[in-house]
């Protein structure tokens, strides 16, 4: 073929048969590369499993003591067929918002609460109805479930926001979710530690800070990153409680 004969596209003109050709299967090719590319991202990804608002199971009204620091905790007296008395619960609000300044007032306190519940696995936390709808006062006392020392250990996960990782976002973890998990953690919705390994039987762990109080603000900068830790480990009701130091906490890479 002479250099007369070789197709030649001009943008005013039509475009030569001989490149149709060509054109069409660049094209095709390329489709099939980028859907090919977003099937391997999609399967690279972890299974963030079945988790969500139970909207199914309808909304849930339950009685039970508060506990209201450091974070919120519903210890359960008078359940219903699916969460029974002697369960306790993680509170939350609406949004990325937590309940403490509802709660500050009634520690040790009975009341009645109604909300949706958000699961993953033996993950369960209450999202409270707002206002009266979603806690009354009872007036009585209660009290609050001792713990149970399981001593120290070293654990590999992550810190979370308890409300997201329970299913309010999918998946609801990992670097990308940083951002989110830390202004949920800046409203007070309770962390939670997801282990790598099952502790006592359990993955999903209450998180407070060395002294068991409030996360510690420095650990904020190890949201959403694998890291390793040494920490006291309690059973709290039928929660684990994990309390976290920044100073015995490293990023795993």
């Amino acid at each position: 073929m002479n250099e007369k004969e070789k197709p030649f596209f001009v943008g005013y003109l039509g475009i030569p048969k001989r490149l149709k050709s060509f054109l069409l299967f660049v094209s095709l090719l390329m489709l099939a590369g980028f859907s090919f590319g977003a099937i391997l991202a999609g399967i690279s990804q972890d299974d963030p499993g079945k988790a969500g608002f139970r909207f199914d199971y309808g909304r849930q009204t339950l009685t039970g003591i508060i506990e209201a620091h450091p974070y919120p905790l519903l210890h359960v007296t008078k359940g219903n067929d699916r969460i029974k008395a002697g369960q306790t619960l993680m509170l939350t609000g609406q949004g990325k918002s937590g309940i403490m300044s509802d709660l500050r007032a009634l520690q040790n306190q009975m009341v009645t609460v109604t909300g949706i519940i958000l699961e993953r696995g033996d993950l369960s936390m209450l999202q409270l109805l707002s206002g009266e709808r979603g806690l009354k006062l009872i007036g009585e006392k209660g009290d609050i479930p001792a713990t149970t020392s399981l001593g120290r250990w070293r654990l590999q996960g992550e810190i979370c926001d308890g409300k997201c990782v329970a299913g309010a976002m999918q998946p609801g973890r990992g670097i990308a979710h940083k951002a989110c998990a830390n202004l949920c953690l800046f409203g007070d919705i309770p962390p939670v530690f997801v282990s790598t390994q099952p502790i006592d039987g359990e993955e999903f762990l209450l998180v407070h800070g060395p002294d068991g109080g409030h996360l510690s603000k420095s650990s904020y900068n190890h949201i959403g990153a694998f890291i390793e830790v040494e920490a006291q480990v309690r059973r709290h009701g039928n929660l684990l409680v994990v309390q976290i130091d920044p100073k015995k906490t490293r990023e795993v890479q």
